[in-house]
């Protein structure tokens, strides 16, 4: 089945669904969304700036504070010019991370969606089976190709705020399916356990 959701679709949605990535999976999945590092800090100001074609009036509408006080950070006089402070540079991260590579995210989402991902993970990972079975939950490194209805499940929840517990459960059901089941010929009916993710990162193309 093909992907729903194109690139357009996926680009109007960048914004409001950035605040559910969190956690490894998420951290994962957003950093093989992207080419190139999310800017930070002073760096980040100056993309915001930037972007809103140096509107201190536009920047501050966007971070939540008063024009003055954007113009305070920005000024090029050194004695008027002060620095964000920890929560409103926690804010400008947050917008810029959300406007950042909209079109090349939406791009590498819907390539997921059709043609799946590669994870590479470190994760206890095994059925519930008796301790010393070759398939007891333990340490392990994968690397596993999941199709892409596995990226539209992970997707879709993401979209609805699923956080990292459940992004876990999918890729558990989808890890133990393709891993252990060999694509549903053997082991039925055996509950997964996948847990104490040590990192996750994603392949897309």
């Amino acid at each position: 089945m093909a992907a729903q959701t194109g690139v357009k679709g996926v680009t109007a949605r960048v914004a409001e669904c950035w605040g559910v990535y969190v956690g490894k999976i998420g951290d994962g999945i957003e950093r093989a969304l992207m080419t190139r590092p999310v800017p930070t800090g002073a760096s980040a100001l100056r993309f915001l700036m930037r972007s809103e074609k140096g509107s201190t009036k536009h920047v501050a509408r966007l971070v939540g504070v008063s024009q003055r006080t954007v113009q305070r950070w920005v000024t090029d006089r050194p004695e008027m010019r002060r620095r964000p402070s920890a929560a409103h540079t926690k804010r400008i991260d947050e917008v810029v991370r959300a406007r950042w590579q909209p079109r090349v995210r939406a791009r590498q989402r819907a390539m997921a969606e059709e043609d799946g991902f590669v994870i590479h993970t470190r994760a206890r990972f095994g059925f519930a089976a008796p301790a010393g079975s070759s398939d007891d939950p333990r340490v392990r490194w994968i690397t596993q190709y999941l199709p892409g209805e596995v990226a539209r499940e992970l997707f879709a929840a993401r979209d609805a705020g699923a956080g990292e517990q459940q992004q876990t459960v999918i890729l558990a059901r989808a890890l133990g399916h393709a891993y252990f089941r060999e694509w549903g010929r053997r082991a039925h009916g055996l509950h997964i356990a996948f847990s104490d993710i040590e990192f996750a990162e994603f392949s897309i193309g």
